[in-house]
């Protein structure tokens, strides 16, 4: 390939994958340019471009080349989701000359597909999972065309399979425009390996090392680290090996992930599938190999030549990235939306920064004071709005330590200071995970979320907090300028506290928390955790009122299915509808056996977060 300088990059993604890109575009002496729709005219990543397109969708091919055409783009960085492994779209840019930031269409259109890829990996003598739909039960039904965890079921009876290859093909379609679906063995104790793979257009093909993914929910990555903390040397051999001869068989170029399942009871190690993209948890490589991916995939982009080889590439202690999402984590995984009235990022979560060197920090786990690296890559803000039209993830907090447990607990107290009040996100679950003892000694596997509940934080001394803020914000009662919040003709306008001083409850002062006191309401973060508590008497329980048959939307979303009518009588279990939201499905389902008196769901309709959709008379 001959080499041909890249001046201006259009950043075909959002969040804070856009913001990643942009930042390396800047770092790197190039233009940057962004693309939105009406819902993110002014997203952060918008402001931060040189420049900024707008456009129907972030899923039009069309016309984000066009985009890409009118701005002079030399080159199209994807990120990840959206386009960013559509070889139509690939291959639409190679039809306007313009360079796409990773492999071929022809590449991508092999690889992309999970079938397909399976052919190729057994060419390159790589070890594949055993697949058929004769396969005993359990059973994984997955999408071929995609990832992400969209469009993927466990078969455990044979009575369900219909029914979840049928939900699996409408969650594929949704997501990535295919439902060609695969069927396989479903390792019950498995670890998810990954290797990152970079290669160029000159022959060079190296890894950069692996990465552990296991920390999961239904297929979805929770907690990513590497190096691999349990694996062997020989299964780290194979799959790294395993990685690169792949890579080569294809004829891949730019920066791509191999994903292997390692089964525990056996130590057998399969190719699962490849990602023709930058991954999400792609930090922690840079953090254990100190060179930079995004750089690096624009270099490959414009012609020029790995500067290193497979021998130069060394790890470096351990990094761990925990994913923040929209989502009620102690509510069944289900995604939110909301207005963020407050948000706070460890380090100040300058989006600018690439690791920044946190002062040193006292940690209640044991005492122990960690100096550290802390990273964090995100898109969210006070005053945002997070709506359901997107992927839930906010952002990303890493952190990277001399070893395993230095950077597990550098993490925990990063998760202690990351602060988002006014909608429900999950970094109080996350917080509670990395400091629990299933993954201080990486015992958690792939399925281990999927059988075993997480302990949500106290709710005591968020409610002693919440006391506290009430009452700094209530003792200064004289003058004209008191801030009570008070304006003329509306409630009072919410106050921020920020308690000044560490706070004493238990055995260890907690973090200085944030605090925002409403005319009818408190809201605390305390160990990464939202509280909200009811103005009038912030010291009582508060709680959900136990349901009556009732079945309300548990989040905002699109009604897809509606399978009852008033006056039908139904079983326990029976599915009433489907809603979708984020492109994720659930199935509502009877909680007891009864008969159907009222149905407010309508297919296509939008529902909000609590609307009734069902009412089932129990029988008597």
């Amino acid at each position: 390939m001959i080499r041909r300088p890249i001046h201006t990059v259009l950043v075909a993604n959002r969040g804070e994958i856009a913001l990643r890109v942009i930042r390396a575009c800047r770092e790197t002496g190039r233009r940057s340019i962004a693309i939105y729709t009406d819902v993110d005219h002014d997203a952060p990543h918008v402001r931060a471009a040189d420049d900024a397109v707008r456009v129907g969708s972030y899923l039009d091919i069309e016309a984000v080349v066009a985009a890409a055409q009118e701005c002079g783009a030399d080159a199209v960085h994807p990120g990840y989701g959206f386009l960013s492994e559509r070889s139509a779209f690939a291959a639409a840019l190679e039809a306007a000359e313009i360079r796409l930031v990773g492999p071929s269409a022809a590449v991508m259109d092999a690889m992309g597909r999970k079938d397909a890829a399976r052919e190729i990996a057994v060419k390159a003598g790589v070890p594949v999972v055993p697949t058929g739909e004769d396969a005993p039960m359990p059973v994984l039904v997955k999408a071929a065309a995609g990832g992400g965890g969209k469009g993927m079921r466990i078969v455990r009876r044979a009575e369900d399979f219909d029914e979840a290859v049928a939900a699996a093909k409408r969650e594929a379609l949704s997501a990535f425009g295919d439902d060609t679906i695969l069927v396989e063995k479903y390792v019950e104790h498995g670890r998810h390996i990954e290797v990152q793979v970079l290669a160029d257009h000159h022959g060079n093909v190296v890894h950069l090392h692996e990465r552990d993914c296991s920390t999961q929910r239904r297929h979805q990555k929770v907690l990513e680290e590497a190096p691999a903390p349990t694996i062997s040397d020989d299964v780290r051999r194979l799959v790294t090996e395993s990685a690169v001869a792949l890579a080569r068989e294809v004829g891949y170029t730019n920066a791509g992930t191999v994903e292997f399942l390692l089964d525990t009871d056996t130590d057998e190690a399969y190719f699962l599938e490849m990602n023709t993209r930058l991954q999400v948890e792609h930090p922690v490589t840079e953090a254990v190999t100190g060179l930079d991916l995004v750089h690096l995939q624009l270099d490959v982009a414009a012609g020029e030549p790995l500067p290193f080889d497979q021998q130069d590439i060394r790890v470096d202690g351990h990094a761990i990235e925990a994913r923040v999402y929209a989502e009620d984590s102690f509510g069944g995984f289900l995604p939110q939306a909301g207005k963020a009235t407050l948000v706070r990022w460890p380090d100040g979560g300058s989006r600018d920064a690439r690791f920044a060197r946190s002062s040193t920090t006292e940690s209640e786990l044991a005492g122990a004071r960690t100096l550290s690296k802390i990273r964090v890559d995100q898109a969210l803000e006070t005053g945002q709005v997070v709506s359901t039209s997107y992927d839930p993830m906010l952002g990303k907090v890493i952190a990277h330590g001399h070893d395993r447990e230095a950077a597990r607990r550098a993490l925990v107290a990063a998760l202690d200071d990351t602060v988002i009040l006014g909608l429900t996100t999950n970094a109080g679950f996350l917080r509670a995970l990395v400091a629990s003892d299933e993954f201080r000694t990486a015992s958690i596997d792939t399925a281990w979320l999927d059988h075993h509940d997480v302990p949500p934080p106290d709710a005591a001394p968020a409610r002693q907090l919440a006391a506290w803020a009430v009452f700094e914000r209530d003792r200064a009662v004289d003058g004209p300028f008191v801030s009570d919040g008070f304006r003329i003709g509306a409630d009072p306008a919410p106050v921020v506290i920020e308690l000044d001083e560490p706070v004493t409850l238990g055995p260890a002062p907690v973090t200085p928390p944030l605090a925002t006191v409403r005319h009818d309401r408190v809201e605390v973060a305390f160990q990464g955790q939202r509280f909200v508590f009811d103005r009038a008497d912030v010291f009582a329980d508060h709680g959900p009122v136990a349901g009556d048959g009732s079945i309300v939307a548990p989040m905002p979303g699109t009604v897809l299915d509606v399978r009852v009518a008033v006056g039908d009588v139904v079983a326990e279990g029976d599915v009433l509808g489907v809603v979708e939201a984020m492109k994720m499905e659930l199935a509502l389902k009877a909680p007891f056996a009864g008969t159907v008196a009222a149905v407010d769901a309508a297919v296509g309709g939008q529902v909000s977060l609590g609307h009734q959709l069902f009412v089932i008379e129990k029988e008597s």
